[in-house]
């Protein structure tokens, strides 16, 4: 019988939004922020933040970010 191994989940939240300057990391509108989702691992994270910062490719000031939740949860294991 094989046994399955579960793999922890590394959680990571994918959200953006329009910032109001290029250099910077401050939104022009927090109401207008993008919540994409919270996914179990960083390589679905990673499809997810992909496909949002390519719609947005025209708008320069459009970012999308990937924020490790699993390190704020624990940090002592990050």
């Amino acid at each position: 019988m094989a046994q399955t191994q579960e793999t922890k989940q590394r959680l990571h939240l994918v959200f953006g939004g329009e910032l109001t300057t290029l250099t910077g990391v401050q939104f022009r509108d927090l109401a207008k922020l993008d919540i994409v989702g919270i996914f179990p691992d960083y390589e679905t994270a990673l499809i997810a933040w992909k496909s949002k910062a390519q719609l947005t490719v025209d708008n320069a000031h459009m970012r999308y970010f990937i924020v490790h939740m699993h390190r704020l949860l624990e940090p002592e294991q990050a």
